[in-house]
């Protein structure tokens, strides 16, 4: 059993599509590998998976028995979010018709873990 903590960013503004193609790149990655990738990369959601995991390994660090060189990205996810408000706005469609933007979001969870952290804290308890 492995040591893990999580970092989530909820209602990133942008499709589930774009994040997920982002978070597939570095799913099973070391953190430094991942976030060395993640900053030269061009796509927008980069930067927010980037914040995200920035996030997730602070928070790992948390612990003392961690450290940051072991870190691996060990599970990684994107959610529908909920639309954003002004559902009024409308764009042309076909044969004269009026169809809704939808202005979508997304979570973005990010779970990393540290496999000989946790097998130091079980043979400390």
């Amino acid at each position: 059993m492995s040591f893990e903590v999580r970092a989530v960013h909820r209602g990133a503004r942008m499709g589930t599509y774009k994040a997920r193609r982002i978070l597939a790149l570095i799913r099973g990655r070391s953190v430094n590998e991942a976030l060395d990738q993640l900053r030269h990369d061009r796509h927008r959601a980069a930067g927010f998976v980037y914040r995200v995991l920035a996030s997730a390994v602070a928070n790992a660090l948390q612990n003392p028995a961690v450290r940051a060189n072991r870190l691996v990205i060990s599970k990684t996810f994107a959610q529908d979010g909920p639309l954003l408000p002004g559902g009024m706005r409308v764009r042309p469609g076909p044969q004269g018709r009026a169809m809704p933007i939808k202005r979508r979001t997304c979570h973005i969870h990010i779970h990393v873990a540290d496999p000989q952290a946790a097998a130091a804290n079980e043979g400390g308890n």
